[in-house]
């Protein structure tokens, strides 16, 4: 998901959640900041892809550092982070701090040699700290080139996929409850369509990236019908992807998207409804859908851009598990990973600051901004909206990154997105899986 609109997505959110960014000095926050040492005049350069609001929010929480310690903090972003990080590295011109928002990259350049470990105290905070911990922690964890694993990936900002959006007043009129299991969420659906509604809004149309919406579906199921374990082994295909276990998730998917009675406008308009216009379906009158699954994001695209939130025209439950399959509370998301590119006594303390409750506090006061840190005060949050998202990041069992973004170019950004086209398009879920399997087999 290269492509899924991240940059999009925040830049969307960003309209409806700045709007509670609060004008007092973030760094007063509820929780107390720890003594991170002295660091006058100190300079910690740090680059990264966040831009606009982003970048704005990313400064303003590292100004509490800067009070704290007397060092000052220089950030970098541009939308060619990734091309200039692996160049200054490669060049010996390293930041202190390099922000990943791609996992793989970030482990590719630890086999050369280019980031510093964080530390087993640092991972062991976080596995302790952080809803599904160790997630988080196996996530930032990579091989250097002679096979040795350090931890050098600390997770900080988050992005939550695992969501299910409505309407709450269509909800209450037709005395529907939010499902707290899947097997609920499918007999709500069944319901839906007993009553003469349609459960499901759903497209993926999204032009040259048509077919990114149905990878999501399909990851949210990997991680609702097999382990994590299996999902990982399915990232790296040493589990193929035409295993038994990965078309499974796929006719689960079909289930929802390539039935008549559960689509608006039919199975057949999946593949050319956009991604971006599919939720409208919520908002029209009647409602041509009761339920849209998509990450947070989304309400972005919604007709008033999001307001639909603050004035309960809109929410969302979590997407819920099986029941029946015992894998507790898994979540599919992204995140960045902030790494070290060039050691110094300052730079661990930066990194000491941001396992600090009040670090987290003074991002969350002013939007666009989700955690999984345990500690953090969620009164913090700037809406309603984050705060319930965080909720649902620190209650998680397991959290596992976007599969697409962790496969090759070829597979997540290529092959994996005009197979699910085809699949939505009637082509059954055992070719679709064979034919991405051979994509992966060509490069490998």
């Amino acid at each position: 998901m290269t492509m899924k609109l991240k940059t999009l997505g925040g830049a969307a959110f960003a309209a409806v959640a700045s709007a509670g960014l609060a004008s007092a000095d973030v760094c007063d926050t509820p929780s107390k900041l720890g003594d991170l040492g002295s660091f006058e005049g100190e300079v910690i350069t740090i680059a990264g892809s966040m831009l606009g609001t982003d970048e704005e929010f990313l400064t303003n929480t590292a100004s509490c550092f800067e009070k704290a310690t007397g060092a000052k903090i220089q950030y970098s972003g541009s939308r060619d982070f990734a091309a200039l990080i692996v160049a200054d590295l490669r060049s010996n011109n390293a930041p202190n701090i390099a922000i990943f928002p791609q996992p793989g990259l970030a482990g590719d350049m630890a086999k050369e040699g280019h980031l510093v470990p964080l530390g087993d105290d640092l991972a062991k905070w976080m596995a302790a700290n952080y809803g599904a911990g160790q997630s988080w922690v196996d996530l930032g964890t990579y091989s250097d080139a002679n096979g040795k694993e350090d931890f050098y990936g600390f997770a900080f900002k988050m992005d939550l996929k695992s969501l299910v959006w409505y309407s709450p007043e269509q909800f209450e009129d037709n005395g529907y409850d939010i499902p707290s299991t899947m097997e609920e969420l499918i007999a709500l659906s069944d319901q839906m369509v007993a009553d003469g509604n349609t459960p499901w809004c759903i497209g993926i149309e999204s032009g040259n990236a048509t077919g990114w919406t149905a990878t999501d579906w399909m990851e949210d199921l990997m991680l609702r019908t097999a382990t994590p374990e299996t999902y990982d082994r399915w990232v790296s295909n040493d589990l193929p992807f035409n295993s038994a276990e990965v078309v499974n998730a796929m006719n689960v998917f079909g289930q929802f998207s390539r039935n008549d009675d559960y689509v608006a406008g039919g199975a057949a308009s999946v593949a050319t409804t956009s991604f971006g216009d599919a939720p409208k379906g919520l908002f029209t009158s009647p409602p041509s859908c009761m339920m849209h699954r998509q990450a947070s994001f989304i309400s972005g695209f919604f007709p008033n851009k999001g307001a639909e939130l603050a004035n309960g025209e809109a929410d969302f439950f979590y997407f819920p598990p099986y029941a029946s399959a015992d894998l507790g509370n898994p979540v599919l998301g992204a995140g960045t990973l902030w790494t070290m590119t060039k050691d110094s006594p300052a730079t661990r303390a930066f990194f000491q600051f941001m396992t600090e409750a009040s670090a987290h506090e003074a991002w969350m006061s002013q939007g666009v901004f989700l955690t999984a840190r345990k500690g953090a005060n969620l009164d913090a949050y700037a809406t309603e909206a984050l705060r319930k998202q965080g909720e649902i990041l620190t209650n998680a069992t397991t959290f596992r990154f976007d599969a697409s973004d962790l496969m090759p170019g070829a597979i997540g950004a290529g092959a994996f997105w005009s197979e699910m086209t085809a699949f939505a398009n009637g082509q059954d879920a055992q070719t679709t899986a064979d034919n991405i399997q051979a994509a992966w087999d060509a490069i490998k």
